[in-house]
């Protein structure tokens, strides 16, 4: 559903957003690793937060990822911008959604059933309207890890995501 999203930015913004389909965190065992993926891509894509989920059974992780406040901040931002493809690697890929105030949110996507190690060098991210220097905030771990002024390798778990948001610092 993901990759049916590619591309259809251009129509989604307030009053009329694109709708990947409902959540699906909390159905079918789904790994907490690819319920955080599939909740990230969906506040990445400004989609309707829908769950799908039986509420009143739900385990204790998924509820965290559902109520994630950070993620749900990136997903209704007054913006109102879809989230896009800026890298593909084919199992990898690198997403952007301009938000508000001039912030950036970026979502490191691991497709791949292997963890994948990655070194983000944000001056060659092709981040649209990037310009300057950011204080950068882990929206998962829910703290900040530095400025885009250091580049930072990474290992990005199997069928996982890392989601940052971007704080233009002035």
């Amino acid at each position: 559903l993901v990759d049916m999203q590619v591309g259809l930015e251009k129509y989604a913004g307030p009053g009329h957003w694109n709708d990947p389909d409902m959540l699906a965190v909390g159905n079918n065992d789904m790994p907490i690793n690819e319920a955080r993926a599939h909740f990230s891509m969906w506040a990445m894509l400004a989609a309707p937060l829908m769950a799908g989920n039986d509420l009143r059974s739900m385990s204790f992780s998924d509820q965290e990822i559902l109520t994630n406040k950070e993620l749900i901040a990136i997903n209704q931002d007054a913006l109102g911008k879809q989230g896009f493809k800026i890298k593909d690697y084919g199992n990898f890929e690198v997403w952007q959604k301009p938000l508000s105030n001039g912030e950036i949110a970026i979502c490191l996507f691991n497709r791949d059933i292997k963890n994948t190690h990655y070194e983000v060098v944000w001056d060659n991210m092709k981040i649209k309207d990037f310009s300057g220097e950011y204080t950068i905030h882990d929206l998962w771990k829910n703290k900040s890890i530095g400025t885009t002024k250091t580049n930072y390798k990474m290992e990005i778990p199997a069928r996982d995501v890392m989601v940052f948001r971007l704080s233009k610092n002035e």
